[in-house]
């Protein structure tokens, strides 16, 4: 190594250092994606312990004990959560043909003028219902055999619920643990880490939702107005669609677009666009910079790769769980690049 100028030995290190951190990540997805029945509800814990962290603190501060604020914490995220889930399962199924018919005859309208683009629009709403049920029993073989879908959903449920119990009212001997596990003179920076991550995590899941919910509401408002048939469930399936950043807004927003064609022919089909188009640039240009302008940020870019990995390891779990792992990471590598970004040596 002394014959190699001092550049090419640098160019070594880095890719050692590279190679060293592909194969870690690469061995960490690898265990995920074998104990994935068992690392998903710690995951959703996880979120769901950074999104309603600040309630459990606050009950903790007014003088209820730390288990009992835990429960309270779980029970309203069963009354919260369960009541949202139940509003928005229920507007989809009632309103889920209806949508269906209406992406058919926008398929079927698109053909006309447009030819195979618009009959491919119309098989994909056709088949739907196969296409979804032929999914959803692929991903529950691979994971619970004999299991039926909602089984395995209610049991990955109830089991993240009872971590996330635990998650909460253990929260003030994270820090303890960390330090006894990192060697004495890591224990500060080990701290600082994952509080840094936790911090990325849970504004991301605040933000998220917040925005989520806006944009919701001021969709559905607009196709209500607008009289598009199925508003409730389209605007149901806006919010569901916003915790995939741009793709599932592009997504929920083209159905809402396509549906208000069909059914309300051009001219508020055209309305409609211009709904969903304000929605996205009130997203993108005030609630997201304002919002989150505290958490991590990160380029479009590395939020769509993330949500392509994680749609190939996972699939829509992988999508909805992959950017706020990644603003995790980011929030990792922010902090250790503030700790050592002035702590190189000399040459």
């Amino acid at each position: 190594m002394t014959l190699l100028p001092p550049p090419v030995r640098r160019l070594a290190a880095w890719c050692t250092v590279a190679l060293l951190v592909t194969g870690v990540a690469a061995v960490g997805v690898w265990l995920c994606i074998t104990f994935k029945t068992a690392v998903t509800p710690v995951l959703l814990a996880l979120l769901g312990a950074a999104l309603l962290g600040p309630m459990h603190r606050r009950l903790v501060r007014v003088g209820v004990h730390r288990s009992l604020a835990a429960a309270l914490t779980c029970l309203a995220v069963v009354a919260v959560f369960g009541g949202a889930g139940y509003v928005v399962v229920h507007a989809l199924i009632s309103t889920g043909d209806q949508i269906l018919d209406s992406l058919k005859q926008a398929g079927q309208d698109l053909a006309e003028r447009f030819g195979p683009a618009g009959t491919s629009l119309e098989d994909l709403a056709s088949n739907a219902k196969e296409l979804l049920a032929k999914f959803g029993g692929t991903a529950a073989s691979g994971v619970i055999t004999g299991i039926s879908v909602v089984g395995e959903m209610l049991a990955t449920a109830v089991l993240a619920l009872l971590l996330m119990f635990f998650f909460l009212r253990d929260s003030d001997r994270v820090a303890g643990t960390l330090r006894s596990l990192a060697p004495r003179a890591t224990g500060d920076t080990a701290e600082a880490i994952a509080r840094r991550a936790f911090d990325a995590v849970q504004g991301f899941m605040r933000g998220t939702t917040f925005i989520a919910l806006i944009d919701a509401v001021c969709i559905t408002v607009g196709l209500l107005v607008l009289r598009v048939p199925g508003a409730v469930g389209l605007g149901a399936l806006v919010f569901v669609g916003a915790y995939i950043p741009y793709l599932g807004a592009f997504i929920s927003g083209a159905v809402a677009v396509l549906v208000a064609f069909a059914e309300r022919g051009w001219i508020i089909g055209l309305w409609a666009v211009g709904v969903v188009l304000a929605v996205q640039v009130l997203e993108g240009h005030v609630l997201q910079p304002v919002i989150q302008s505290r958490t991590v940020q990160m380029h479009p870019a590395v939020v769509m790769l993330a949500i392509t990995a994680g749609a190939s390891v996972a699939g829509i779990l992988g999508m909805l769980l992959s950017v706020p792992l990644t603003a995790a990471a980011f929030g990792v590598v922010s902090e250790i690049r503030g700790r050592y970004a002035g702590a190189e040596p000399a040459e």
